[in-house]
């Protein structure tokens, strides 16, 4: 998408690309290259050029440079007045961030409100303050990304306003779950689950208000992210099921979603593990987002987040600062005029966020067709962030985006400072609603006809641009509801598992020992999922002993069997599954064989479908057959045995033990960065399969081989395989055909840890130089 050229120059030059705005062309263009030339080498040659020229500051604020909403005098104003309780002081802050009739800053900086459209009323006949913060939340910055302190003061914060604080991917401490002797309560009310699924368990989405889906991130859509290694230190490898001082990759697509449909499976999966939990889908702001939310709607999401492109912390790259995403007022418009077109506004909540500063911004964005709003930098400069600009280097000096304990010693934040700056921004919007005539917000959400473009802006730069696409309202949209008001049917009470759960009550009430034989068919999706949310509720994290609940299936199993299931729930299924078997495994153990009579041989023949076990935090499966493409990516906990794996098998995995007892596709193991996997490999083949940038491929060792044959015997009894007997009943002879594939780094941090042991220093110490060398 091109914003801010013209159609003729698009058309011409950049032909089939977007551009929706219009904007300069050839001729302005022109102008620009010519005063610039000009400054470069002026007319006198004593003239000093260097005096007019550019002094850069995109990234960073520069006097003279680029120019920033957040600039010294911004950031002053709003941490004073937040810090000494001064709305006054906030309404300085505010006119200098909505005033930008000189220097624009922002699409909607060049909106204006219709005040008298409607007759204005007494602030005292709008909603409360209080209403309006229950709209509010922080955005998706992980513990990781942030400080622990940082992190926890928003929670904090947010959960004394009423509001909601967001995890973001790197999953949160358990410890958080419960209120502190104070009252307060550090438990983020929305848990994300990224592409990366880090800390994703079933006690972390029990304990959720809200489940966000991160599709894309807006400062770098469509990217992933990575943590590198000498930042991962212990306590954020514990929130992760990871191990300190080994890199983390969080894939730039979720492996189990290539369409509309698996979407939709990873909702129904997120609202069995929570039923209670609303369903968040987060997108970027960008051309034809308003088609997919609405297939978003219609895969049953309760939420759709339109983000925008600022992002929240500094950490992206560069590149995909200024030059990816798009503004959220156009992916907000999309989506407002595609979802009243095709019938679907009223089922859904729509979210955005994107350097939201003022009560102003809230009130645009509620204008055109949004009922919550997230904030993440304004939140963190209240706590004391400067905008230094060094958030990937672990260098913050204000202790916010840090996880250097000398650094976070000088965090000053306190979440009585962010609580003012919601409180102020609802007052803002209070007095915007009245000033509009509007009692409530939800009056004033998709009346896009209260806002109009400003009078050309002073700058000649402007004069080209068309903002009719953000403002237009569809015919068919003047009566219908513009706003949500009816709830998403999840079908939840057709689940097998409504079944399973009552024959499981003893288990719940007192803990008693639990046997339940039922079939399947392949309609049963996420089976366990939901008698695994109310054994997580009843219990917590620890839960009850293995095997505590035993749930013997006969048939074929839908997507999703066993998906998040905790500890004291074992799944025997005699048939065959579908896709994405032991997604996010928390504990549990998963069994699937085929049935007892059938003439077929297993291990020629597939028994499960793809991405088995990812984002696996513990637990066990064994699987008598071959399974599909991408198996037990992202593990990070669970031990796993296939008898046959596809293409990408173990695909960024972090931890946990992936047993394959029979051939491999390709690229095995690529960004694997931790865990251990076990390959029989007679034919040799192994070495051509295997993505080598990461791993190296060893023989095993003495402890390695006994681990081996025990899993390997647990998994002949497990399933009767006669893989595991022919192997056991020559075990000397085939031991040597067997490879252990082992991440580098991992390799290297379990090494230098041990030599920490044996010398008697400090693993830790030990573990981060290693990480850092």
């Amino acid at each position: 998408e091109a914003i801010g050229l013209s159609s003729e120059v698009v058309d011409e030059y950049f032909t089939g690309t977007v551009s929706r705005l219009g904007g300069v062309g050839l001729n302005v263009l022109a102008e620009a290259i010519k005063e610039r030339q000009a400054k470069a080498f002026p007319e006198n040659p004593t003239e000093r050029a260097h005096r007019t020229l550019e002094v850069g500051g995109q990234y960073q604020w520069r006097r003279e440079g680029e120019y920033h909403l957040f600039n010294p005098d911004t950031v002053f104003k709003l941490q004073h007045a937040t810090r000494e309780g001064r709305y006054d002081i906030f309404k300085e802050y505010t006119g200098l961030v909505d005033d930008q009739s000189e220097r624009l800053g922002t699409l909607r900086g060049l909106f204006k409100f219709k005040f008298g459209e409607r007759p204005s009323i007494p602030i005292d006949q709008v909603e409360s303050a209080e209403s309006i913060l229950k709209r509010f939340s922080t955005g998706a910055m992980s513990y990781g990304s942030i400080s622990a302190e940082a992190h926890e003061t928003l929670a904090i914060a947010m959960n004394r306003l009423g509001a909601k604080s967001n995890t973001g991917e790197g999953g949160e401490d358990a410890e958080r779950f419960t209120p502190d002797d104070n009252g307060d309560l550090r438990r983020s009310a929305i848990k994300q689950a990224a592409s990366g699924r880090f800390g994703v368990t079933s006690e972390y989405l029990v304990n959720a208000d809200d489940i966000q889906i991160k599709m894309a991130q807006g400062a770098k859509p469509g990217e992933g992210g990575q943590l590198p290694g000498h930042k991962v230190y212990p306590w954020i490898a514990k929130t992760r099921h990871s191990t300190p001082g080994v890199g983390l990759i969080s894939p730039p697509p979720h492996h189990d979603i290539y369409s509309i449909e698996d979407l939709a499976q990873l909702i129904h999966d997120l609202k069995n593990a929570n039923p209670t939990a609303r369903i968040h889908v987060k997108l970027v702001a960008e051309v034809g987002v308003g088609t997919v939310a609405a297939g978003v709607s219609k895969a049953h999401a309760d939420v759709v987040l339109i983000s925008g492109h600022d992002g929240g912390t500094g950490a992206s790259p560069q590149t995909s600062i200024k030059h990816a995403g798009a503004p959220w007022e156009l992916g907000l418009a999309e989506t407002q005029q595609t979802l009243l077109l095709n019938d679907l506004r009223d089922r859904i909540v729509v979210q955005t966020d994107g350097q939201l500063k003022t009560g102003r911004d809230v009130m645009i964005a509620a204008l055109l067709g949004a009922e919550e709003f997230g904030f993440a930098t304004a939140p963190l400069v209240v706590m004391g962030c400067v905008m230094m600009r060094v958030c990937h280097l672990d260098t913050c000096p204000v202790g916010v985006a840090t996880q250097n304990p000398e650094l976070r010693a000088k965090f000053s934040g306190e979440p009585e400072f962010v609580e003012n700056f919601f409180e102020y921004i609802a007052e803002e919007v209070r007095e915007l609603l009245a000033d509009l005539g509007f009692q409530t917000l939800d009056e004033a959400i998709g009346q896009v006809e209260m806002l109009d473009t400003t009078d050309a802006v002073d700058h000649w730069k402007a004069e080209g641009l068309d903002l009719s696409p953000i403002l237009h309202l569809p015919e068919i949209a003047r009566e219908a509801r513009r706003h949500q008001w009816k709830e998403q049917d999840h079908g939840l009470e057709l689940a097998l598992d409504q079944t399973l759960i009552q024959l499981a009550e003893g288990a719940l009430q007192d803990g008693r020992p639990v046997t339940i034989d039922t079939p399947i068919r392949n309609v049963n999706r996420t089976v366990g999922t939901l008698l695994g949310h109310e054994v997580t509720k009843a219990y917590g994290g620890e839960g009850l002993p293995d095997d505590t609940i035993v749930v013997n299936l006969t048939g074929s199993a839908g997507n999703s069997l066993g998906a998040f299931v905790p500890a004291e729930i074992t799944l025997r299924l005699e048939g065959d599954a579908n896709d994405y078997v032991g997604k996010g495994l928390s504990g549990g153990r998963i069994v699937v064989r085929p049935p007892r009579e059938v003439p077929f041989v297993a291990e020629d023949n597939v028994i499960a479908g793809n991405v088995i076990g990812y984002g696996a935090t513990g637990g066990e499966m064994f699987l008598r057959g071959i399974v599909g493409e991408r198996f037990c990516v992202r593990n990070s906990g669970a031990t796993v045995v296939a008898e046959g794996v596809g293409d990408h098998a173990c695909e960024y995995m972090t931890g946990g033990r992936a047993v394959v007892l029979g051939p491999t596709g390709r690229n095995f193991a690529a960004g694997m960065s931790g865990g251990v996997a076990f390959v029989y490999d007679p034919d040799g083949m192994l070495a051509r399969r295997t993505n080598h940038e990461m791993v190296a491929l060893e023989a095993l060792d003495d402890d390695d081989l006994t681990w081996l044959r025990e899993r390997v015997e647990l998994h002949g009894r497990e399933t009767d395989s006669a893989v595991a007997s022919r192997l056991l009943a020559d075990w000397d002879a085939v031991a040597a055909s067997f490879v252990k594939v082992m991440p580098t780094d991992f390799k290297r941090v379990l090494e230098a840890a041990a030599a920490a042991r044996a010398e008697g220093r400090d693993e830790t110490a030990a573990v981060m130089a290693a990480a850092s060398a």
